[in-house]
This record gives structure tokens, sequence and C-alpha cells, in this order.
């Protein structure tokens, strides 16, 4: 069976109690969610007794037992190797935060659908009401004979990086936390085309992230693997560095593998002289801060609805300026990496998502722009049609080449 992209709406006028009229009147979004975004659709015909024989009992006792004997068959005769499970705890959803398993479901099957127009992958979103880092691995670890990957989403740091970590380990089948590396992937190719307007390589330039997040942290130790000249990471309370005494464990770990400058003080300090700001966290910062970047910066500011450095302000200092919202150029999007990332990795079967293969979709990512490289266009739209194909055949072929494609 495979998850069909529809809008099964409800021609009803009035709510479920007879009562006021519904929110659908007034609202459209409302109007499009009513019934779910998704459904469940057949890929085989049951029109008579003969397929009824074959798609059920007795055919299906004859799959079953070959399973049995040989386990890896389930990837040829089921739907496991081509669906991906969208797993939350609903403790961080977008930008709304705690909001429950619930609340958060319009949103997993907004990614379960993005999965499946986007990349060609099934997905069925799973809504967990559990937050402990145990109960969740222990749930997923015994879903997962049903899928093929697990795509981690809106689950609050810093458990999200045990959760993932735990995962991994005893799985033997791709598991990403989407907030975390889908940013990172479409981040470090925006940058390497935004460094390649401006005639520099990436060891060259010097980025302060705003916010020490699941997605800042990510972006940070993405962006040294792939070769950064130095970047640093700000909290609440200014720059992670070593010489703090109020870091969590997580933090304490960034502070160890960022920062070469030894900066200190506030975010604003840092970003004297820095080539990119990048902004995953939210609020403001102060335009005077901006215009002491060096020359030709970036400026990523990606807080949704409202960027960190509004790109009015940016334009006036930035070579290049990037945000998290539709409605300007250069959209820093998760929908250009993890549905390519996950069709990669399943057509391989591979046994996880390696950093190489990561990098792999960035580099084709960044690739898609080519030729039309400009200060409104260091990356593609997600509607660019040769967007997840190219995703695709660079994450399977690093995957070939780092050792972990089962076929």
């Amino acid at each position: 069976m495979a998850a069909e992209i529809v809008n099964p709406r409800s021609d009803s006028s009035t709510d479920q109690d007879g009562g006021a009229e519904p929110l659908d009147s007034f609202d459209p979004a409302f109007a499009l969610h009513r019934g779910g975004k998704m459904a469940v659709q057949a890929t085989v015909p049951v029109r008579d007794k003969d397929d009824l024989s074959l798609a059920y009992t007795p055919g299906v006792a004859r799959v079953c037992t070959a399973i049995a004997e040989h386990p890896d068959l389930v990837n040829d005769y089921t739907w496991k190797s081509s669906v991906v499970a969208v797993v939350t705890d609903g403790t961080a959803v977008l930008g709304l935060g705690d909001i429950g398993p619930e609340a958060s479901l319009p949103v997993m099957e907004g990614k379960a659908i993005l999965f499946k127009q986007f990349g060609g992958v099934d997905a069925v979103p799973i809504a967990l009401d559990c937050t402990g880092v145990d109960e969740i691995v222990e749930t997923v670890v015994r879903l997962a004979p049903s899928f093929g990957g697990v795509n981690l989403e809106d689950i609050s740091a810093p458990r999200c990086f045990e959760i993932e970590r735990q995962l991994q380990e005893r799985l033997d089948i791709p598991v990403f936390h989407d907030d975390q590396h889908g940013t990172a992937v479409v981040t470090l190719a925006a940058l390497r085309n935004a460094a390649r307007l401006t005639g520099r390589g990436l060891g060259e330039l010097r980025a302060v992230i705003s916010g020490s997040g699941a997605a800042g942290i990510a972006i940070a130790k993405f962006l040294i693997e792939a070769g950064i000249g130095d970047v640093a990471v700000a909290d609440r309370k200014g720059v992670v560095s070593a010489d703090r005494d109020d870091l969590t464990p997580v933090k304490r770990e960034v502070a160890g593998f960022t920062n070469k400058a030894g900066l200190t003080g506030s975010l604003e300090e840092a970003l004297e002289g820095a080539d990119v700001f990048i902004g995953v966290s939210g609020g403001t910062v102060a335009e005077e801060a901006v215009a002491s970047m060096a020359k030709d910066a970036f400026v990523f500011a990606m807080a949704n609805p409202n960027p960190e450095v509004h790109p009015d302000v940016a334009h006036k200092y930035a070579a290049v300026v990037a945000t998290g919202r539709s409605d300007f150029p250069n959209q820093i999007n998760n929908v250009l990496a993890f549905p390519g990332i996950f069709a990669g990795a399943l057509q391989v079967r591979a046994s996880r998502i390696t950093e190489g293969m990561k990098i792999a979709a960035a580099e084709a990512l960044a690739g898609v722009v080519g030729d039309d490289l400009a200060a409104d266009y260091v990356i593609p739209s997600p509607f660019d049609e040769r967007v997840a194909p190219a995703v695709t055949a660079a994450v399977a072929a690093a995957a070939r080449a780092e050792g972990v494609a089962r076929r």
C-alpha cells in the first residue's frame, strides 16, 4: 500500500456538535486540513476471488513462510524497504514548542506528504505519547520491523541527540533527525554557492550561529566536517566557549570543537568581522552588529516567521541573504534535502545515513544551481524538479562508496 497525496475534505457545513459555524468557513488552512491531508491506497487490485486469494489468504501465507525462512525477503515482498516512519513526541513543533502529540499530527502529516511529493517516498506519521529518552527509543525499536527508515521530527533538545544516537546504534536502518541534519545539509549547500559567488572557499569563512538547539549544533558540526574555517555558536548568554561555567554537557562538547578563535562575550561581539551569520534561534540581531560583519558577508536568518535580521536590513551590508521563508529569495527549506536523502538511502537499502552521504547531498543540491548562480539564487526552489533526482543519486552513490549499501 502507498500513501496517496489527497485532500479528503468533508463537505459538511456544520461542526460535529451542530453548533457554531466551523473554522473552515473563514480560514482556508482549516478547510484544507479537514479529514487530514493523506490517505492510504492499494497498489494491487482486489477485483474478484482470485485477486483476494493472492493478496490475502491463502496466497499471502506462502509469502509469509518465505520471509520467515529468509528474513531479507521482507524488503522484496512488502513495502518495508520503501516506507519511512515520521516520529515525534510533540515537544518542539515548528515555532510552537511543546504542544503534545495530537497537536503535532498536522505537521507530521505534512511531512509525510512532502516525502511523497518531493521524493516519491511513502511515509507514516507516528506521534508518541511519551517523552522519556528510553521510552521513545524502546517504542521506535519495537516499531522498526515495519519500516525502511526513521525520520525523527520536532523532538526537543538535548533529548533529540541521545534518542538519535541510541536508535542509530540499535537499528540497521537509516535514522535521521531532520531538524538537525536536513537543516545542516541545505545550509551547507547555500553556503557553498554563496562562497563560490564571491570567489572564496569554505575554508576562508568564519561563521557565527545564533542558536544552540538541535539545528544550531548540527549545523556547526556539519560545517566543520565540510571544512569551514571557523564557527562559533551563541546561545542567550553569548558565545558558547570553554571558559563558561554554565554549559550543559552538550554545549560543553560544542565548546570543544568550535570557536578556534577563542571568542567570548555576546553574539553581537562575535559578529564583528565575521563572514557568515546563521540564525536558527529567533530573536532580533541589531543592525549595528550586521554592519560590523566582514565585506561581502552572508546573512542566513532562518527563523520563522520573523527572521533574526530582516532582509531589507541584511541587504544593506551582505552580499547574500537567505531566510527560512518562501516569500523571499534563497529559502533554506529542509524539503530540499530529506526526501532525496531518504530516497537515495532506501534505493540502496543503506543501513544508516553517514556524514559522507549528507555532504554528497549538499554538494548535489548546490550543483543544481549551476551557472545560474546569483546573489538571489544560491539555492534552488523546492519545486525545481531536478532537486530530488540529483540528491537521490548522490546519496545512493555515496552509500555504495562508504560501504553501507546493501544492494
